[in-house]
């Protein structure tokens, strides 16, 4: 059976969708952090981060690295020290600024979202399309956001929201 024009796009979430359930959820950490703020040094195992501070920090830096790349104002070269987090409003500035540059790039009608992009520095080089950035953003936070809630959980932070999408205001 052939499927009805549009009906793939119906059912499919959009990426300002994506965005603004990254923006909700971000929300909800951000007052969660303001009444909590001793949260942010629970100690977690993750990569090279050691605390839910630097977990808070890697998920906002990669979402604006790869906004910059979307964007068309890739770094030079990136460095740890340029993203500072010694303080909450340090911390989430840089994701404020990523949502700044994801907006722009979603209403911007002249963006090319297969055109394939590059960025990197001396460890890694990433090569993919604007569109597989923006999900990979979007999925990468997701991902680490669930990491911290349940490091936090196990140590005594419980959250009073579900951070499940199906609660999300999105697609009501």
């Amino acid at each position: 059976m052939a499927t009805q024009p549009g009906a793939a796009l119906a059912s499919g979430v959009s990426f300002d969708e994506m965005l603004q359930h990254n923006e909700e959820e971000t929300e909800r950490w951000r007052a969660f952090f303001r009444a909590h703020p001793q949260a942010l040094d629970v100690k977690v195992e993750m990569a090279q981060m050691k605390d839910v501070r630097g977990a808070v920090q890697h998920v906002f830096v990669v979402e604006l690295l790869y906004a910059e790349v979307m964007a068309g104002t890739k770094r030079a070269q990136i460095r740890w020290e340029d993203f500072p987090a010694s303080t909450q409003k340090e911390l989430f500035s840089h994701h404020d600024r990523a949502v700044e540059l994801m907006r722009r790039v979603l209403h911007d009608p002249d963006v090319r979202w297969d055109e394939a992009l590059t960025f990197g520095n001396r460890d890694f080089t990433v090569t993919a399309t604007r569109r597989k950035m923006f999900l990979h953003a979007a999925l990468h936070g997701m991902r680490h956001w669930a990491q911290v809630a349940m490091v936090l959980r196990q140590n005594g932070h419980k959250q009073d929201w579900q951070h499940d999408f199906i609660f999300s205001k999105v697609m009501e």
